[in-house]
């Protein structure tokens, strides 16, 4: 018995030096995110500290920076920033809604498939801005049209994520459920839902960010609050470091509902047995 203490106290070491790196990775996977944006804002500050560029047309980060900052000590920001993130929650909701339910609708039923998708893929083609005249003649130049605008953009993606996610559907788990004679109900719970979910946390992330994306067109509806009015405001002003400024604020916003969406997804994706899942990717 005294012998073998040496010999646990041994194996127990390497286990927990084994444990040590996940954990590591799990902080600094964040930190190589925030990397390489602050070498290239760091880069072009001292380009611009130096003079080798005079800063006019793209200025240094410290001016961006400092215009968010007077933005904020304002209370404009907040206020810009409030009316974007209601106009892309909103729209972002129906979008999903819709899309996930023909979505659904066109890759379970092949009848539907055949009536919907050869006239959702045509729809599809369309540009952003060729919604918006449109969207004014329907809907006026309220919250209504814009929040249709980005519900427009963010139902796309998910419908095709979710009809392509069904059909992609490994024929052997649809026979392995009706081999246990599951109901409909049951099938779609236990054997489509954890197969379709992978795909479907994907087509949500695009979705988010094509609703970000169509969020500055819909923001060019008469808007006087937004991200989107802010920087057609520093266009029309000549101000470039406002421009910047919601440039940078856009890229932090969609990157934080990003995550969101990740974070929440995982709980129910834990199952996967995935290749960058294996890595710690």
């Amino acid at each position: 018995m005294i012998s073998d203490a040496p010999v646990l106290q041994q194996t127990s070491e390497p286990a927990e030096s084994a444990a040590a790196p996940p954990r590591l990775s799990r902080y600094a996977r964040p930190v190589l995110g925030l990397l390489l944006p602050l070498i290239l804002a760091l880069g072009w500050e001292l380009v611009v500290w130096l003079g080798w560029s005079n800063g006019r047309l793209v200025p240094s980060p410290s001016r961006v920076f400092g215009t968010i900052t007077e933005l904020a000590r304002s209370g404009e920001l907040v206020r810009h920033i409030a009316a974007t993130l209601w106009r892309v929650g909103l729209g972002f909701a129906f979008g999903v809604i819709a899309g996930t339910v023909l979505g659904a609708i066109s890759g379970y039923w092949s009848l539907a498939r055949r009536l919907l998708d050869p006239t959702v893929q045509a729809l599809r083609a369309i540009p952003s801005l060729a919604w918006v005249p449109l969207f004014i003649l329907w809907l006026g130049i309220f919250e209504t049209s814009k929040i249709a605008l980005i519900a427009v953009g963010v139902f796309f993606p998910v419908y095709l994520g979710v009809m392509g996610a069904i059909l992609s559907v490994d024929r052997k788990i649809v026979e392995v459920g009706r081999t246990f004679r599951l109901s409909g109900f049951a099938m779609i719970r236990r054997m489509l839902l954890p197969a379709v979910l992978p795909a479907y946390v994907v087509s949500l992330r695009v979705g988010l960010g094509l609703g970000w994306m169509f969020v500055v067109a819909a923001e060019l509806i008469g808007a006087s609050e937004g991200l989107g009015y802010l920087l057609l405001d520093g266009q029309q002003l000549g101000k470039p470091a406002q421009i910047l400024a919601a440039i940078v604020i856009f890229a932090i916003l969609g990157k934080l509902t990003d995550w969101l969406i990740e974070v929440s997804a995982a709980p129910f994706l834990r199952w996967q047995d995935a290749f960058g899942r294996a890595r710690g990717a």
